[in-house]
Order: structure tokens, then sequence, then C-alpha cells
């Protein structure tokens, strides 16, 4: 039987914009029979949050317009929409994490925490939030969160973000398939599992 192609997702669960990309990745991939999907956060190289308090209060205004703008968009998808009543979060905790989890289970908690996070409107930085989350999926959160914490899963996360920058990653969310392709972008899902199932559209003979 032949293996199924792979795409990594690659994001931030500070991007506005992988909110949607999460919630949908894995059902369009198994669609287009490419199944092996592997989440990855980067948090280090993908936040983009730029420096000081005007960097800051830019973000809260495009995140919750962004949220705003995408809700009618978004509710046909089935998508819940809620703009977070804190923008942008502290991340680095969910972000470990998911580091800590098998990779069959990143894709569950990432979409989970982006629900949590953009489909209700919570903040997902603090340890009573994710450990709830982790609990309802089955997981053993104070064994998580105190592994999360360790010097190991800090280093792996740091360790994702040089995984990003040798891929020429940029931005949340990036699709990379097997071959190194790289698509940025929640608006290029569906051509980066084209070029991950073969479908080239003619660019290898141009």
């Amino acid at each position: 039987m032949a293996q199924a192609p792979t795409l990594e997702f690659w994001h931030e669960f500070a991007s506005t914009y992988s909110y949607p990309a999460a919630m949908r990745v894995e059902r369009a991939a198994r669609a287009r029979r490419s199944g092996a999907l592997a989440a990855v956060p980067a948090r280090a190289d993908l936040q983009g949050a730029g420096s000081g308090d005007l960097a800051l209060r830019g973000q809260r205004r495009q995140g919750r317009e962004y949220v705003a703008r995408r809700r009618p968009n978004l509710r046909p998808r089935r998508i819940a929409v809620h703009a977070p009543k804190v923008f942008p979060q502290n991340t680095l905790l969910a972000a470990r994490v998911e580091l800590c989890l098998s990779e069959d289970m990143r894709g569950a908690f990432a979409r989970a925490a982006y629900a949590l996070e953009y489909g209700e409107g919570a903040d997902i930085s603090g340890r009573d939030t994710i450990a709830a989350l982790l609990e309802r999926l089955g997981k053993d959160a104070v064994g998580i969160l105190a592994q999360a914490q360790s010097d190991d899963v800090k280093a792996a996360l740091r360790e994702t973000g040089a995984q990003a920058a040798a891929r020429g990653i940029f931005g949340s969310p990036s699709f990379v398939t097997a071959d190194g392709e790289l698509f940025w972008g929640n608006d290029r899902l569906d051509y980066a599992l084209d070029w991950a199932c073969g479908d080239r559209w003619g660019l290898e003979d141009a």
C-alpha cells in the first residue's frame, strides 16, 4: 500500500489566520488522501509580534477586525468565530504542551486550543485553561504541564524555530510538502494539498 503524501502544518497559536486552517486542514487532507499530516508549533519564529506598545495595539486592532471580517465566511464552514477577550495572547505554554504530545495527538490539541481561543474567545495562556483542555482530550494534565516546563521541551520548541528558518518559513500558517515546497497562508491550503498529491499544475515543465 502506497504511503500517503505528507503535509506539515506549521502554526502559531496567536495567528488569527491559522485558526481556520487548523479547523479544516485534517479534513481537507483526508479528502485528498493526504492523511500523513504533521502539526508543528513554532512560536519563536512564527509569532510575528513586532515590538513596543504601538505594535501590540496594532495587533489587537487587526486581530479583532480580522475576526469580524471572517465571521460571514467561516459560518458556512461551521467554524465558530468569537473575538478573543485578550489579544495577542501569550501562547508559549500551549506551544510547549503541543510538543509534549504524540504526533498523532498534536492536531487534535491544536484544533481544541484554536477553538477555545477564536471560537469561544477564551484566553489560552493560563495553566487552568490548558489543563482543562488536556483533560477533555483524555490526557494527564498534571504530568504534561510539568513536562512542558522541562529544559528538554523548551529546547525542542527553540529547535522548531530553527527548523522553520531552515525551511524558509516566515509566517503562520505555513504548509510544507514532503519535497520541501512551501505554501504560506490559510488561502494556500488547497494548493499545498494539490502539490502534496502530485498535481503540480504544469509548473515542473515550465
